[in-house]
């Protein structure tokens, strides 16, 4: 392995794990008290006295304990210094979830490298039972219908008594190994059956072994029941009965089945303590790395894969698509590479599930010409695609926007007769939303519907939900309530996120009103609302007009009073800024990170759509930047600055553009150097459902008369020179046509 590991990282259970940062939210400065929001939008909720801190330098010093106010003085204390700075932080998850459990993760241990390295697996596998040496299970016969008649939770005890009576004719262990795996599929029976064992008399001659624990182990794995596994275990060392390789293997296995990937670690490093005696094989190996990637620890992967390769294991089918999946999920193209590399050197050819895991992780590194050529050496080796395979590519060429290439290989999956999952078939209906096939979308719709199809699942929520996202983007919205009204006839549940497309489908054709019936109607039904039905709600807000706005307010106050609120601060010209970062902090901290953004946009759109007073959209733009909300939309060259406006909804975009002309007008009072060239991005809008960024900032640059023209070299970009500019931002900063921040 190129750049290997000359030590091996083994894992060693972790006690705490360090989640400090500089600022932590409880040493943040209070935040005012809530107040009883008013009745009317635009009028300011009744305020108490609040004290309000001006901004001082942060000092250099990093605080070792928690800030806390102190009393004034001539020289401010060290929270007051950086109190300020505190206000511009925002917690990395929602609120409301800060106190959940963190999953401990196990921490390294390093091993002396210059010591002899020892063999970390037995490249031998545990030897089964030939199925000729099986007895025989027809004496038994009479005895498995009387157990399989038994209730679930019954005692075994009595009828095991009857047919095994005592000291006479005591259970052989063929008898207990064969009667175990009979009772595999129900594990209350199986350990009934082997707390009866436990039990037997010594006189009667009978001993449960390891191997009988680990078919009672194997049943609980396959009902996914890890406490009671572990207690069996622990049982087993209590009472002197051996763990070996299988019972080792069953338990990280199980483990990992029931996703508590901490216990798999430390029941894998049980196996490298001396009292253990075992090591793993290659089936154990296998399931360890891909615990260590469930825990996003790559170096250990890589370290005990490294090592185990030094120690002549040949990695298996499994062990690659651990491997393809963990670098997938970073986004780690070398690592895929990798992955090719050393199934090459090892001579295995990937077989369906590496070919799935391979395709999954070139779509997660934005890789579709790979992934296709990777697709045709797939068909060329022979190996057949399944419905996950389609569905990888699917994925792939629906962010490639290669429609007609996915749609193409559903037309040959049908051909072949190759059998097709609801996964599948809603990833196709996703992709024809986002490169806008709505005939297509609509046939393969009709044909999930068709009950004489047998080869095509029956559409479900998702099905319905993307249809729906169809005609919503179209803005066909009778079509996208027709659809909605049709799913929930048909007996399938809405989910959340058909109630916000359909919302925002009805808010965008100013049907305000049948928005707000949908809306109670979902509560009704048991509806939770979420931070993106919340945006949604506020995009219709900006919207909306009169006695329409009070009513989507009314119903957004229901759940989510302090946005709200916000909202009734932002129209209130006696509310100062202050004030207004408090309560936007607030609201943003109980949010999900990746809808803070678009509250943003939609606040900003709020503002200049209802006539807020006009500082407003600017002061929420700032605010935003300094929480780091649009931290990406300046990109300065040598010779050209660009304002990337992607992100941006139309109101929010209006205002970053004039932020940035003021701030371009405060350099040239000030005399500072300007670079050649200004690019405005806004988006090549090549999507047929494009809303139409480009063209809403073209009549803004119109209307205020600002030297910028569509460039004839890239579609959705705005361009001017240093020349035309300068001159207009020295006109407009003397008529006070730029506002000042």
């Amino acid at each position: 392995m190129a750049g290997g590991f000359s030590f091996l990282f083994l894992p060693r259970r972790t006690q705490s794990k360090l989640h400090s940062t500089l600022f932590p939210l409880s040493a943040m400065a209070p935040l005012p008290a809530p107040t009883a929001a008013s009745a009317f939008l635009f009028h300011a909720p009744p305020r108490g006295h609040h004290h309000h801190h001006k901004p001082k330098p942060a000092s250099s010093s990093r605080p070792t304990t928690t800030l806390c106010s102190a009393a004034p003085s001539s020289t401010p204390s060290l929270a007051d210094q950086l109190e300020p700075l505190s206000r511009m932080l925002l917690t990395d998850k929602p609120t409301p979830a800060a106190d959940r459990a963190q999953r401990p993760t196990p921490e390294p241990t390093w091993v002396n490298p210059s010591r002899p390295r020892p063999t970390v697996l037995s490249l031998r596998r545990q030897r089964r039972r030939p199925a000729a040496n099986h007895p025989s299970s027809a004496p038994l016969q009479p005895l498995l219908r009387d157990l399989r008649a038994l209730p679930e939770d019954a005692d075994l005890a009595p009828t095991l008594h009857a047919f095994f009576p005592l000291p006479g004719s005591p259970p052989t262990s063929s008898d207990a190994l064969l009667l175990l795996n009979y009772l595999h599929p129900s594990w209350r029976k199986t350990l009934s059956l082997l707390s009866y064992l436990r039990a037997l008399p010594a006189d009667a001659g009978f001993a449960v072994d390891t191997i009988l624990f680990n078919v009672a182990l194997k049943s609980l794995r396959a009902a996914r029941r890890w406490d009671e596994a572990e207690r069996l275990a622990l049982d087993m060392l209590d009472s002197g009965v051996p763990l070996d390789n299988i019972t080792y293997s069953t338990l990280i296995t199980a483990a990992r089945r029931c996703r508590q990937f901490a216990k798999a670690v430390e029941w894998f490093e049980r196996m490298y303590s001396p009292a253990s005696g075992v090591l793993p094989d290659e089936v154990t190996y296998s399931a360890v790395l891909d615990v260590y990637a469930q825990l996003r620890m790559k170096e250990e992967v890589l370290a005990l894969f490294d090592r185990a390769r030094g120690s002549g294991w040949k990695p298996d089918h499994v062990a690659f698509a651990v491997l393809a999946k963990m670098f997938g999920e970073a986004g780690d193209y070398d690592g895929i590479q990798f992955v090719f590399k050393e199934m090459r050197e090892v001579g295995i050819k990937p077989n369906i599930f590496v070919y799935n895991a391979l395709l999954e992780a070139l779509g997660k590194t934005g890789k579709p010409g790979l992934a296709r050529n990777l697709f045709e050496e797939m068909a060329a080796e022979g190996v057949e695609p399944n419905a996950r395979t389609l569905t990888a590519v699917a994925k792939i060429y629906g962010r490639a926007r290669w429609g007609r290439d996915a749609l193409q290989l559903w037309d040959q999956m049908r051909e072949r007769k190759i059998p097709a999952d609801s996964i599948l078939c809603n990833t196709l209906l996703s992709m024809c939303a986002d490169v806008g096939l709505v005939a297509e979308a609509e046939q393969l719709f009709e044909e999930m519907k068709n009950p004489d199809l047998t080869d095509v699942p029956q559409p479900d929520k998702w099905s319905y939900t993307a249809m729906i996202n169809i005609y919503g983007s179209i803005k066909d919205a009778d079509r996208a309530l027709q659809l909605f009204v049709e799913m929930l006839q048909s007996g399938i549940e809405a989910n959340i996120m058909s109630y916000t497309i359909v919302i925002q489908c009805l808010g965008k054709a100013n049907r305000i009103r049948d928005a707000v019936e949908v809306l109670e109607a979902g509560l009704e039904r048991g509806l939770k609302p979420d931070d993106r039905l919340c945006g949604c709600l506020l995009s219709v807000v900006a919207l909306s007009t009169g006695e329409e706005t009070e009513l989507v307010l009314g119903c957004l106050e229901k759940f989510n009073g302090n946005l709200v609120k916000l909202i009734r601060m932002l129209g209130d010209n006696q509310v100062g800024t202050d004030e207004l970062k408090d309560q936007l902090k607030a609201v943003l901290n109980a949010a999900e990170t990746e809808v803070r953004r678009p509250y943003c946009n939609c606040l900003i759109d709020i503002c200049q759509n209802h006539g807020l007073p006009a500082r407003r959209p600017r002061e929420l733009f700032r605010l935003a930047q300094g929480y780091g909300l649009y931290s990406k939309l300046h990109i300065r060259k040598d010779d050209e600055w660009l304002l990337d406006l992607r992100s941006l909804s139309v109101g929010a975009a209006k205002t970053a553009f004039d932020d940035w002309m003021a701030a371009l007008s405060e350099r040239v009072m000030q005399g500072q150097p300007l670079p050649q060239s200004f690019n405005v991005f806004t988006g090549s809008s090549t999507h047929k459902f494009a809303q139409g960024l480009a063209s809403a900032f073209a009549a803004h640059l119109e209307e205020a008369a600002v030297p910028f023209r569509r460039s004839e070299s890239q579609v959705g970009s705005f361009v001017s020179s240093r020349v035309e500019l300068v001159p207009w931002l020295q006109t407009s900063s003397s008529s006070s046509r730029v506002v000042a921040g």
